[in-house]
């Protein structure tokens, strides 16, 4: 598995992020060999979020991985909080409190990467310096990050937080494509010319900050996955015609045009079926040429100016 640096951190992380939102829809022999398989492969950071199951994808996990002080160096734990039922919440005490929670549920002592996740409006940056600060010195936090957030909004955080944001988990792929479209069609008056993320594509290039798509088959906001979808008769044909000549599957296709670009992404694979896990990571094999990429990104009805 190719690896890449997270952010400007020391961290070699492999291409290849694995979500684990759905573990709990498998049973405890099949979510060990899922967890074994990743291993086996080089996939072996792992993504989850405290609301994920109500804490129960992180429990089950564990169980999986039967963790040990062994496995636990072998391994990259992320997880994410700041979501609550029916709110945001950012505030010192929240955040602490939530990831002790992830800590017991995770049999671990530390996280690899903390991300805030979803943006709080409410947020009070001090707080949340104060909370990171609290986990670093305690050494329950090595690395920190955010998810769903604006240039501006991390601004913000870096107004108190003295800690380097080493990822920022964003929305994106081929047929959700904004954030790289706005780019193209920079003075133009079309939809695609809309700024939605305030350019989070350019500044987190600017500013080392790993971007990690997630839901990258995915076409609306979870409206369903565009691979061997009849609304995308061109981008599948085109897909499939790229994977032929490199005699792989169109999942593998779909994961390499992000990784294709030299931002350097991470993508968050969210499937639970080991032979798709396998097509996702034999994407950081595959190069797509220019011509290739781009052919891809018209074929799902991007359109160049």
């Amino acid at each position: 598995m190719r690896t890449i640096k997270l952010g400007n951190s020391t961290l070699e992380v492999p291409v290849i992020s694995v979500g684990c939102m759905r573990i709990n829809s498998l049973e405890k022999n099949k979510a060990e060999h899922f967890v074994q398989t990743a291993l086996d492969l080089g996939a072996n950071f792992f993504d989850h979020a405290d609301i994920y199951g109500a804490g129960e994808c992180e429990e089950i996990f564990t169980d999986a991985i039967h963790m040990n002080d062994n496995i636990r160096e072998k391994i990259f734990l992320q997880s994410k909080c700041g979501i609550r039922q029916g709110m945001f919440d950012f505030s010192k005490e929240h955040i602490l409190e939530s990831v002790d929670g992830i800590l017991k549920r995770l049999n671990t002592d530390y996280l690899d990467v903390l991300l805030l996740h979803r943006p709080d409006t409410l947020v009070e940056p001090e707080e949340v310096a104060e909370a990171f600060d609290t986990l670093e010195s305690s050494g329950k936090v090595r690395h920190f990050g955010v998810s769903n957030q604006n240039p501006t909004q991390i601004e913000l955080l870096k107004k108190s937080v003295k800690q380097t944001i080493v990822a920022n988990q964003l929305q994106l792929s081929i047929t959700n494509a904004n954030m790289i479209s706005n780019g193209f069609n920079v003075n133009m008056e079309n939809d695609s010319a809309i700024n939605r993320d305030g350019s989070i594509l350019d500044y987190c290039r600017l500013n080392d900050i790993t971007i990690q798509p997630w839901s990258p088959f995915q076409y609306g906001f979870f409206e369903g996955v565009f691979l061997g979808n009849d609304k995308f008769p061109e981008l599948n044909q085109k897909i499939n015609e790229v994977a032929d000549k490199y005699e792989v599957s169109n999942t593998t296709i779909a994961i390499a045009w992000l990784l294709r670009h030299p931002a350097n992404m991470q993508p968050v694979i969210g499937t639970m079926n080991e032979s798709r896990l396998k097509d996702c990571c034999r994407a950081s094999e595959v190069h797509l040429s220019r011509e290739e990429w781009y052919g891809i990104y018209r074929a799902a009805g991007n359109v160049l100016p």
